[in-house]
């Protein structure tokens, strides 16, 4: 490797971290720090509802426990025991991710709603209202136009 490609891969990481300096300074990071550890949280309290209050009361309505629902597999190249396929789990899990991705869903079309509301605003400002010299001048051109007219 030679000389000027060492000094160019040198060049574009600086380049590289001080553009990530740039994003984190920002704020966009810690946005998104908070973003996460909330989604988490967020996450836990969803998929606590699900598993011991939606899926329950499904299963009482169909008949069937889903946290024992699953199927045995059978006993396959010597293993100790055989493993089971969790239905149960899995539909817990399945309706915990369209639980999320809805209320998702809805939270962001809520800010774009908002953001499209705020961007409306800014756009049609109001016309700024004639000084008093501007309203005087309008009404001596209307005085004239009306005794040119007349």
């Amino acid at each position: 490797m030679g000389k000027r490609q060492k000094k160019e891969e040198t060049s574009r990481f600086r380049k590289f971290l001080l553009e990530f300096r740039e994003f984190a300074v920002k704020g966009n990071m810690l946005d998104l720090a908070v973003g996460i550890i909330v989604g988490g949280a967020f996450s836990a309290v969803v998929n606590s509802i699900i598993t011991n209050l939606v899926t329950p009361l499904i299963g009482i309505l169909i008949g069937v426990d889903f946290k024992e629902w699953a199927i045995p597999l059978p006993k396959l190249y010597g293993n100790a025991e055989p493993g089971t396929l969790a239905i149960g789990s899995f539909l817990n899990s399945l309706i915990s991710f369209i639980v999320i991705a809805f209320l998702v869903f809805v939270f962001v079309k809520a800010i774009n709603k908002f953001r499209k509301k705020q961007e409306q605003e800014v756009e049609t400002p109001e016309a700024p209202k004639p000084s008093k010299e501007e309203s005087l001048l309008i009404e001596i051109r209307d005085i004239l136009k009306t005794q040119q007219g007349s």
